[in-house]
């Protein structure tokens, strides 16, 4: 039995902007208020339960699946929820920010999902959080079409993908929202927005309020968001079980948890998804020290690697075990206006689909409505008429934590292109994070916070291990900043040299490039808010 929650107040303190009162309403910040109240100190608790796990890891403690928890993964009768309305099918999914035209756009792309991404692909301005949501709504009310300056329409067709939300994850903070003089956690804030003014909608349209959760980086952390769950379920009236949510997994500690994490979740649980480059994030941040960790140039870190078919293999095998549909990776390709080189990119993403739909995968993401097409092909080749393969479950043999951490095999020194590109990544998609814009296309990819995540952290291992020499990284930042201020004169130059300094050549390497630098550049309060 859920206990409901106290009242808090809940004060907003961003500026306010077009709209922003039909999201903002008394009702909708008394739901975040009784959210925080029910769960703010749980999770103050994990974070710094995250904090000693680094610790224990960074201090030679072994990470490996957990006997505690052996019983929940020898039981083999336990299975997640059946499929959803509209999660039937995930054969192809793509993803984006909230914004009006990508929404359209996704939405119409003949992908089964949509996932409404505020995290990794969205600079957390207040306008791009609140507009966001506008944008759900309006979507949801078929309300969302709209003409440009230039003429150019766009407009909601017949078939729709379904919405599928990502909140930003649970370390980091809503500034513009604030409970007793403190900021409200900001997935609370997307989830409990979200929740609150569209679930009923996309109920009493034939779906539900789905979720994609990132960051999660054990089996406590989803429990978490399993009682969140049954809560705003009960404040708002809506049955138990309604809810569902795909599972990110892109933290190497998650990784030995999988099972664990479907477990918190079944009641609400709508699978796992393959990360991949936040996992890699994740692995250099958590054994980064450690000189066996070394990985080479990110371009030749590619899911065929030992560690990371491993890593495949398991989600296969956990989340067909478990009744649950397992969703593979990015392709973050982007069309040129060059055919060879679109033939080149499409031939990548044909052949990274076909080994995911090949390994058992029920569906994989897109970055682009182009790419919906390639992907939905060489699903269909393998699912046929059949909407997902969970009933295939691998049996190769157990997977050990000893080759989900065996990246030995591939160890190699940066190249002199490696080291530059994570550098120009890193610089140009901060200079467009800076401006508001999470989702980067650059050199042909679509880049995110994720990344520009790796980006940084590779040139901070690197430097730990003096594999590179910290002269070599400012000469090659010097020039890509040079390169940045004369192709985009509007870049803040000098704020984008101080967060990369800040994030990629400190002693200490910063969890995330996003905390400090969302509170240093994004966050927006009214002259009067800060008396």
């Amino acid at each position: 039995m859920t206990t409901m929650a106290p009242t808090r107040t809940v004060r907003v303190i961003g500026e306010a902007g077009d709209r922003h009162d039909e999201i903002l309403t008394p009702e909708a910040l008394d739901f975040i208020g009784r959210l925080d109240a029910a769960f703010e100190e749980r999770r103050i608790d994990l974070l710094r339960e995250r904090v000693r796990v680094t610790a224990r890891l960074a201090s030679g403690s072994p990470l490996d699946f957990s006997i505690v928890t052996a019983s929940i993964r020898a039981d083999d009768s336990w299975r997640v929820a059946p499929a959803a309305p509209g999660l039937t099918d995930r054969r192809v999914e793509i993803t984006g920010p909230p914004d009006r035209a990508m929404a359209i756009n996704a939405l119409n792309s003949g992908a089964q999902v949509w996932m409404a991404d505020f995290e990794d692909a969205t600079a957390p301005t207040w306008d791009n959080i609140i507009g966001g949501q506008l944008n759900l709504l309006d979507a949801i009310e078929r309300r969302i079409d709209f003409t440009t300056a230039e003429g150019k329409q766009y407009r909601l067709g017949a078939q729709l993908a379904t919405i599928v939300v990502r909140p930003r994850g649970w370390h980091l903070t809503e500034e513009h929202l604030e409970i007793d003089g403190r900021p409200v956690a900001a997935s609370l804030v997307d989830f409990g927005l979200y929740f609150f003014h569209c679930a009923q909608r996309q109920i009493d349209a034939g779906y539900g309020p789905y979720f994609y959760l990132p960051k999660l980086e054990g089996r406590s952390e989803a429990r978490l968001w399993n009682d969140v769950f049954v809560l705003a379920q009960d404040l708002l009236g809506i049955p138990r079980g309604t809810v569902r949510a795909t599972v990110l997994i892109e933290t190497i500690t998650a990784a030995v948890q999988m099972e664990e994490i479907l477990y918190e979740l079944r009641e609400h649980s709508a699978g796992l998804n393959a990360g991949r480059w936040d996992y890699l994030f994740s692995l250099i941040k958590t054994f980064g020290h450690r000189t066996d960790f070394l990985l080479p140039d990110r371009a030749n870190v590619t899911m065929t690697a030992p560690f990371m078919r491993a890593y495949t293999e398991l989600l296969v095998h956990t989340c067909h075990k478990r009744g649950a549909h397992v969703i593979g990776g990015m392709a973050a390709q982007v069309p040129s206006k060059d055919p060879a080189a679109n033939e080149v990119a499409l031939g990548k993403v044909r052949l990274d689909k076909e080994r995911e739909a090949e390994d058992g995968f029920d569906g994989s993401w897109v970055a682009h409505p182009a790419l919906v097409p390639v992907c939905r092909e060489v699903f269909d080749g393998v699912l046929e008429s059949r909407p997902h393969q969970i009933e295939r479950t691998r049996g190769e043999g157990e997977v050990t934590a000893h080759q989900l951490l065996s990246v030995r095999r591939i160890s190699a020194p940066p190249t002199a292109h490696g080291l530059r590109t994570n550098i120009a990544v890193a610089v140009r998609y901060f200079a467009a994070w800076l401006r508001g814009q999470g989702a980067v296309a650059l050199d042909g990819l679509m880049e995110d916070a994720a990344t520009a995540e790796i980006a940084r952290v590779q040139i901070w291992q690197w430097l730990r291990h003096q594999a590179i020499g910290r002269d070599k990284v400012l000469e090659v930042l010097d020039d890509e900043l040079g390169s940045l201020g004369a192709e985009y004169p509007w870049a803040a130059v000098d704020e984008v040299r101080a967060l990369f300094e800040r994030t990629a050549l400190s002693r200490e390497l910063p969890a995330f490039f996003t905390t400090d630098a969302y509170a240093r550049h994004l966050v927006r309060h009214p002259k009067s808010a800060r008396l």
